[in-house]
């Protein structure tokens, strides 16, 4: 019966991720295909809604394997758009600022809701946790006008500074720190350490899993964004590339299936880079999906 449950929990697993990846694949190859391909099989899967009603006989041509390889498409996004590189730059700027500052002061704030022993910590804490009940677009206005007053609007400060004060990395460590045994600190300072040694030469080498898993989340939420660069600038040309996707597939459809594989790249490159220590910061942070 043991055997059994493993083999049945592993096919069961291995179909949930086929389903998954399945749409990965699709626009994997979709971006492989000429655009006569691509025009002709979703012009057939577009029939779906005549074959039922009953107008005209028809399939859907979903293929997995193209007829002709063509990196046309890709050509197309890197070389003779180069307003493709422009904002995936763009996206590059707004984001590494914001993961290396969430994470400084992630790291340094939850060091002193875990470690250190201050009047009201817990209770300042739970108001922290707070502002992440709060959607996005309930502390939109204010960021606004405070980015307005500050002369922020239309610039890049105008979304890494929001960004990199975050609760959410904060519970995050914070969590993890939970897990460092008491007794390190303990015996650093018994050896005259302070906090600022204390933090960078134990506590910073032992939460390594949970900034790699912290870095990860933040890339994935911050590489998607649409609402801060939609609002915050106004400028399209210093727009990310996540704004550019909704736009690019006006043209070739063959075009738009090429620059989402090369926006979705650095995220799994970077999740498997990264896959050990996330999956590890994620389990020792105590976050459930």
């Amino acid at each position: 019966m043991t055997l059994f449950r493993k083999v049945l929990l592993t096919l069961v697993m291995g179909v949930i991720a086929a389903m998954m990846l399945f749409p990965i694949g699709v626009t994997f190859v979709n971006s492989l295909m000429t655009e006569g391909e691509i025009a002709h099989n979703y012009d057939l899967i577009g029939k779906m809604s005549e074959n039922a009603a009953g107008e005209k006989e028809g399939f859907v041509n979903l293929k997995l394997i193209p007829d002709w390889l063509s990196f046309h498409q890709y050509m197309e996004v890197l070389v003779y758009k180069p307003v493709f590189l422009q904002m995936f730059w763009n996206s590059a700027g707004l984001v590494a600022p914001i993961i290396a500052g969430q994470a400084l002061v992630a790291s340094m704030a939850g060091y002193a809701f875990a470690k250190l022993r201050f009047w009201g910590r817990d209770k300042l804490f739970v108001v922290y946790l707070m502002t992440m009940l709060m959607p996005f677009q309930v502390t939109l206005v204010p960021n606004y006008m405070m980015a307005q007053k500050l002369g922020l609007l239309n610039t890049a400060s105008a979304i890494i500074l929001p960004g990199i004060f975050s609760a959410f990395g904060v519970f995050m460590l914070r969590q993890f720190m939970l897990h460092i045994p008491n007794s390190y600190i303990e015996a650093a300072q018994m050896d005259g350490a302070g906090h600022v040694r204390i933090f960078y030469k134990i506590i910073l080498p032992l939460i390594q899993p949970g900034i790699a898993g912290l870095i990860v989340l933040l890339f994935v939420d911050n590489w998607n964004m649409v609402e801060q660069p939609l609002i915050f600038l106004e400028d399209s040309f210093k727009q990310p590339l996540s704004l550019y996707l909704s736009r690019i597939n006006e043209g070739a459809r063959g075009v738009a299936f090429a620059a989402s594989v090369l926006y979705m790249t650095p995220m799994v490159l970077l999740f498997l880079h990264a896959e050990s220590h996330f999956v590890e910061g994620i389990q020792l942070s105590g976050i459930k999906g």
